[in-house]
């Protein structure tokens, strides 16, 4: 037998994830502790340093759409998703779409909060709705600092509020990055890279359908992508530097409860 436990009851209940160990539900398998400073600390360290990276660029893009600079990149985009445009494409971007919407996201984040709960898994929780939560109050306060008028195209409806962000993009990548960060942590790396590149590659078809139909410019979603790729490392690192006491896998710290 390993110090991890013995093969058979090896996986989601010994693996770490990124959002740190998974403590198992039931009986406790002893596993080899990880300093909690140490791991704190490359935690914060790693994820401040994207984060830094994610802003800077971000930065950069929101100083041009403050000073209303034309981006070369905004005036190809629209002009080439709607070159290509088709009544089978309008369905399949409209459904994209829908994808980062409130109405959509909310039900799935009952399911998943339910789901956690049942579970014990408190952390898990804690993180989905903060990370959610955060989204909606980022965006907003973002679109009316930059106040970005929408894109005016004749073929596109015209929306009431602010562009810049989009918020579809950051509720895309946001929620469904962090429920697949709560996959890993769950059910283990294999299922959790799976999970992670697809919660990647939906936000990214979320940010082109909203280019595609003309809600938005190429910028005002990369500026999604980053702000919510930033407020994800700024919540993770958060929750890797938690407290002992917090733990994915239920109530009990796994030196309280009997050995199996």
């Amino acid at each position: 037998m390993s110090a991890a436990g013995p093969k058979s009851e090896a996986g989601p209940a010994t693996e770490g994830g990124p959002l740190a160990r998974v403590d198992a539900v039931g009986p406790a398998v002893s596993a080899p502790e990880v300093p909690p400073a140490a791991l704190a600390t490359i935690t914060v360290v790693v994820g401040f340093a994207g984060l830094i990276a994610s802003l800077g660029v971000l930065g950069v893009v929101a100083e041009g759409v403050r000073t209303q600079e034309v981006f070369a990149l905004d005036t190809w985009a629209t002009p080439f998703l709607h070159g290509i445009a088709s009544p089978g494409l309008d369905a399949t971007m409209n459904t994209l779409t829908a994808v980062g919407t409130v109405p959509v996201i909310g039900p799935i984040l009952a399911v998943v909060v339910a789901w956690l709960t049942w579970k014990r898994r408190y952390g898990g929780v804690l993180f989905v709705g903060v990370a959610s939560g955060g989204s909606l109050l980022l965006q907003g306060v973002m679109k009316l600092w930059f106040e970005r008028p929408r894109p005016k195209l004749p073929w596109a409806q015209a929306l009431p509020d602010y562009s810049f962000p989009s918020g579809h993009t950051m509720n895309a990548i946001i929620f469904y990055v962090a429920l697949a960060l709560i996959v890993w942590s769950v059910f283990g790396r294999k299922i959790g890279v799976a999970a992670l590149i697809g919660a990647i590659v939906l936000a990214l078809a979320v940010g082109v359908s909203r280019i595609y139909l003309g809600y938005h410019y190429l910028t005002d979603v990369v500026g999604g992508l980053l702000a919510g790729i930033a407020w994800l490392l700024v919540v993770g690192a958060a929750f890797n530097a938690r407290p002992r006491w917090w733990h994915w896998g239920g109530g009990s710290s796994p030196k309280d409860r009997p050995a199996s």
